[in-house]
């Protein structure tokens, strides 16, 4: 008689044995799959990336903000000066 831990040892060396598969991929169905899987993989990167990069353009954007109001402060301060 086997015992629960034995059955389920003897279940996952079972499902985790690989089986030699008995058929083709040609390389057109092939390279359709590798294509299709590299899409996938790239579309994801990409939205990983646009994610990361979200908070550092923002800031980027709100650096030129004070910078470009900075200019035209200064600006400003010079014209009335000088009249």
């Amino acid at each position: 008689m086997l015992t629960i831990g034995t059955t389920a040892a003897l279940s996952c060396a079972m499902l985790l044995t690989a089986f030699p598969a008995h058929a083709y991929v040609g390389p057109g169905a092939g390279l359709s799959l590798l294509s299709a899987l590299w899409a996938v993989l790239a579309a994801i990167l990409v939205a990983v990336g646009f994610v990361l990069m979200w908070p550092i353009r923002k800031m980027m954007r709100k650096r030129k903000a004070n910078r470009t109001t900075a200019q035209n402060s200064t600006t400003e301060s010079t014209k009335h000066s000088s009249s």
